[in-house]
């Protein structure tokens, strides 16, 4: 590590986006620069070599949930999955007059907008509100679904508050339903494992750059029910490549990198786990020593996530004392362009002041040591 890198901030924003394995590094700089052939290719043994490492990175990616490997198609991000799983549906829900979609208050806006556009076709959407800890109750989402109900889609971990919402409790409730049930699982896949390994869950969504691969990686795994394929739509055309689901020439680079970060998360779970929770005791010490106020139950909040709101202080006013020293986020990055209180705190009906005030700290077992003390001394001196 050079003397630059150790003056810069500690990273504390790993929900916007983590940094990458070193292995993971390798291996896109291997298919960057040595297996550059497009796996499109079947005449030579570059294409050849690069259509072997995708087939491979889809039983990687495939085997975090217990998936097939021809269920996983690649896409550019957990947002794109959105879209396809959500819009892609759409005319089947025509066609079959089931024009009801059952989501949450508090969903990503690559969940949310989709959806609008879903309203705009007169499609019926139902959004759950959370409850005061940041999780919905799968009695309210089952009360929801309708006989005409198209789809379900429920986020598994919240990238605001870190809080698991309970999946295994809302696929109980629809076992016996015809409704396809997507899961945005950017901020759970291999980080919690049992919950999506469920074959009752139809579409998963995942993203790259959520667990240590590049960006503008991610897959949308869409399971079979028998030897039925969920019936999608695809959203572009030209190629026919994902089943023509997805079409275009297929990032090999990006894809090996996604298939080894994939593997990792799974060979090491259970100690970037231990990592994450002993990091999380010092943070929530830090803040306890503050009087924060933590937004969203402790005991259902993923090891490697907090939201606090300390009183009295404004999110921006800590975030520029603690400038140099930590770097974080007073919401989602993909809103970060937005003022506006955020739309998950806003629907767990925090108070105003709460919601000034509300910092997300996301941290990793790739996480430096932190010097605890500097940082409760920058904030306790602008109280």
């Amino acid at each position: 590590m050079t003397s630059e890198d150790e003056e810069r901030a500690v990273y504390l924003d790993s929900n916007a986006t983590t940094p990458l394995e070193p292995a993971v590094l390798d291996e896109v700089m291997h298919y960057l620069s040595v297996e550059y052939g497009n796996a499109g290719s079947r005449t030579h043994e570059y294409g050849q070599t690069a259509k072997s490492r995708v087939q491979r990175a889809r039983e990687q990616v495939a085997a975090v949930v217990d998936a097939q490997p021809d269920e996983v198609i690649f896409t550019s991000g957990a947002t794109e999955a959105n879209n396809i799983a959500l819009l892609g549906l759409a005319p089947h829900g025509d066609k079959t007059g089931r024009r009801r979609i059952v989501t949450t208050q508090i969903e990503h806006k690559a969940v949310l907008e989709p959806v609008e556009e879903l309203q705009k076709r007169r499609f019926d959407v139902v959004y759950v509100p959370p409850t005061s800890g940041g999780w919905v109750d799968p009695d309210a989402v089952a009360a929801a679904v309708t006989p005409d109900t198209l789809a379900v889609s429920i986020m598994h971990v919240n990238n605001e508050t870190g809080v698991r919402q309970p999946l295994s409790d809302i696929v109980d409730q629809l076992r016996d339903h015809d409704a396809y049930l997507h899961v945005d699982a950017a901020q759970g896949f291999g980080k919690e494992q049992p919950d999506l390994k469920d074959p009752r869950i139809d579409l998963i969504s995942v993203s790259g750059h959520k667990i240590y691969a590049p960006k503008g990686i991610g897959t949308l795994i869409t399971r079979r029910r028998g030897y039925k394929r969920p019936p999608l739509t695809p959203l572009t055309y030209g190629g026919g490549q994902e089943r023509g689901l997805r079409p275009g020439t297929l990032p090999v680079a990006l894809i090996a990198g996604l298939g080894t970060a994939a593997q990792l998360a799974t060979a090491n779970h259970r100690r970037r786990q231990d990592t994450c929770l002993r990091y999380q005791r010092d943070v929530i010490a830090t803040f306890q020593d503050l009087g924060a106020e933590f937004n969203g139950d402790l005991d259902r909040t993923v090891a490697h996530t907090v939201n606090v709101s300390i009183p009295g202080l404004d999110s921006e006013a800590v975030m520029l004392s603690l400038k140099g020293a930590a770097a974080i986020s007073n919401g989602s990055a993909c809103t970060s362009h937005s003022y506006e209180p955020s739309h998950v705190l806003t629907a767990m009906a925090l108070s105003p002041d709460r919601l000034q005030g509300a910092l997300r700290i996301s941290w990793s077992h790739m996480t430096q040591a932190t010097d605890w003390d500097d940082l409760r001394g920058r904030i306790a001196a602008i109280r």
